[in-house]
């Protein structure tokens, strides 16, 4: 069985990171190297950045940010935001981001996601899904969660899986920053549909909120911005959480040298 990740999740927008809430009202919460800081001293299992400027139409990634970003991190770091190209991801991938996130570009450009995977390796492509309820009905958004993209999430899913995506990031708008609760059903019905790993996003705002989307959805991450931005808890602290309720996460660099 695979050990369940805990992912912070840093959305960039300029020269800092922000949070909002169902991807509106956006607040300025720290710079970007200082983030990546506290999180390699916590030992976390990856991070998430992504440039939510990036969705417009004339935009290239920084890649000389995202290389000095990559330098101070230490560990896996996926990137997203303003990929359009084969070339750019390249580039990204020699920058140093290990994974890289595609999300209007699965609307764009649906050819992108399946050559990618060919040339680098499912391995580093993360589809992100971006889903609102509407009228009882799900339906994915592009361009940060600005656009109608008039498309279901479950088929979708199903399809970016036979173009040979390594993993799946849904995140719920409705429940974005809210703290209450990660969307379970939209969860379960993706998880249940495909077997590439889903990562949970939109909503934790406790342990026991990750604890739910692991244990009813089966999801093989869960990933987290608001509640480690505005709260006390920490990435360790709901590894720990997690462990002593039976669910088997990663150990940290501190612990695999103890055990030495």
């Amino acid at each position: 069985m695979l050990k369940i990740r805990i992912i912070p999740t840093l959305l960039w927008k300029n020269f800092g990171l922000v949070k909002g809430i169902s991807f509106e009202s956006w607040r300025g919460v720290g710079a970007v190297l200082p983030s990546i800081n506290v999180y390699n001293s916590r030992d976390v299992d990856e991070l998430f950045l992504f440039d939510i400027c990036g969705n417009q139409e004339v935009y290239d990634p920084d890649f000389d940010a995202i290389e000095e970003f990559s330098n101070h991190c230490f560990v896996p770091f996926t990137y997203g935001g303003g990929i359009k190209n084969i070339a750019q991801i390249q580039r990204l991938l020699q920058v140093g981001a290990d994974k890289i996130s595609l999300n209007t570009a699965i609307y764009e450009q649906p050819n992108l996601l399946e050559k990618a995977a060919k040339k680098f390796g499912s391995q580093c492509i993360v589809a992100s899904l971006d889903v609102k309820l509407i009228d009882k009905e799900y339906f994915c958004f592009s361009h940060s969660g600005s656009q109608f993209t008039n498309r279901s999430p479950f088929p979708l899913v199903k399809e970016l899986e036979s173009k040979g995506v390594g993993e799946l990031l849904i995140t719920s708008i409705d429940r974005d920053g809210t703290m209450k609760g990660y969307d379970i059903e939209l969860l379960s019905e993706i998880s249940n549909a495909v077997k590439v790993p889903v990562i949970a996003s939109g909503g934790a705002g406790t342990y026991e909120h990750m604890k739910q989307a692991i244990e009813y959805c089966g999801v093989s991450a869960v990933a987290a911005s608001s509640m480690f931005h505005f709260t006390e808890q920490t990435p360790q602290e709901a590894k720990n959480y997690l462990s002593e309720r039976g669910i088997a996460v990663r150990l940290t660099y501190k612990e695999v040298e103890s055990s030495d």
